[in-house]
């Protein structure tokens, strides 16, 4: 009777052997291919750049400041008196020599009457003096009167007509504090409220106030700039690093304080010769014409004012400039050799949304603006022309 064959543990241990060697060599041979496409070199990364050129560049500072009338009159009282009437509206535009208040002029009519009445008197007197003087003028020459009574006759008539000087000097000083009691607009321009009303009593001694006259078109706008920045202006304009615009070029701008700017420009009038002390600045002002009454004053603006040209500048967009951890700015540039540079800039102010750089960079560097994050100093690069303009334009502000 045939049994059966067992399997042979030692053959069975064997072929358990081989298969796990052909597992781990087929292992082995996955990992080495892994390994080798590991190992292959990665391509250059592509990144965005803006070749850097020199462009003339419109430098432009800008300063705060704040808005005043071009004339601030103070209407006062100029007579003692009780205020009769009002005759203007509060808030309205007024005319020079338009009637505003009426103070009782019943005291002042009085007056005037009784200086009237001193001056007729006096006139009469001198025509009374007058003619003796000439009497004896006559009889003086014939020895009829005496030399005595011919001085007396002549000094008295001298008197009388410096009483007749001061009866008008009277009557026209009566004349005047009779008219101040229409007070009237000593300006053109825009009335605020009044001080006082009916029946207030005013006095001349105090010059009590009544109201205050505005002229707003052309307006001012006070502003300051420090005395460090005026001399670097001039210093760069020596040095040829910066070219004047020009005469009557000293424009002046207005942003306004919604963030808008004023649709028209204004000229610069005057810079102070005085350095401010207390805060190291100069004054300046400038004139601006404000014919639909959008200025008010006392309003808070930014004027911009023109400085000069910078003829060969180099504008490096914001998105390409960034800081260091000391602060610093800096940018990734692609050299010559296709690699990544990392360089130190010196940025002096901002033009939209680009730097104006003055060093670090020289005209013809390529700047990198995009792919930023994907490279480091040193790795080689592929460059593209970037989509985003070198420049947001050539007038810069600080």
């Amino acid at each position: 009777m045939n049994r059966p064959r067992l399997p042979d543990p030692i053959e069975a241990r064997s072929g358990w052997a081989l298969a796990t060697a052909a597992l781990l060599a087929a292992a082995l041979a996955s990992c080495g291919k892994g390994a080798s496409k590991a190992a292959a070199p990665a391509a250059p990364v592509e990144v965005g750049v803006v070749t850097l050129a020199a462009t003339p560049v419109t430098l432009t500072r800008e300063l705060p400041g704040r808005t005043s009338a071009f004339r601030v009159a103070e209407v006062r009282a100029r007579v003692n008196g009780i205020v009769q009437k009002r005759l203007f509206t509060e808030g309205s535009d007024v005319r020079e020599g338009q009637p505003l208040f009426r103070i009782d002029p019943a005291p002042y009519q009085a007056a005037l009457e009784g200086a009237k009445a001193q001056l007729a008197r006096a006139e009469a007197n001198a025509s009374s003096a007058r003619m003796q003087a000439e009497r004896f003028t006559e009889l003086v020459a014939d020895n009829a009167v005496s030399k005595q009574e011919y001085d007396n006759a002549m000094a008295a008539l001298k008197a009388t007509v410096a009483d007749v000087a001061a009866g008008r000097a009277a009557v026209q000083a009566a004349q005047i504090n009779l008219g101040y009691t229409t007070v009237t607009s000593p300006v053109s321009g825009r009335i605020g409220r009044s001080a006082v009303t009916e029946g207030a009593y005013v006095q001349q001694a105090q010059a009590t106030l009544l109201a205050t006259v505005q002229q707003l078109d052309p307006v001012y706008v006070d502003f300051t700039q420090s005395s460090a920045d005026a001399l670097k202006l001039r210093r760069d304009l020596a040095d040829g690093r910066l070219q004047s615009a020009g005469p009557g070029q000293a424009k002046v701008r207005l942003v306004l304080e919604d963030g808008r700017e004023y649709a028209t420009p204004g000229s610069l009038q005057f810079a102070d010769v005085t350095v401010d002390p207390s805060t190291g600045s100069i004054a300046l002002r400038a004139l601006f014409p404000n014919p639909r009454g959008e200025l008010l004053p006392g309003m808070f603006v930014r004027a911009r004012l023109d400085e000069g040209v910078n003829p060969e500048g180099l504008l490096v967009p914001q998105q390409g400039v960034t800081r260091d951890q000391k602060g610093l700015p800096t940018a990734l540039v692609v050299n010559a050799d296709g690699k990544v540079e990392r360089r130190q800039l010196v940025t002096e102010r901002a033009v939209g949304d680009a730097w104006l750089v003055t060093g670090g960079l020289k005209a013809g560097d390529r700047v990198i603006v995009e792919g930023l994050q994907k490279v480091q100093p040193g790795a080689a690069v592929t460059a593209v022309p970037a989509a985003v303009p070198a420049a947001a334009g050539s007038r810069a502000s600080r």
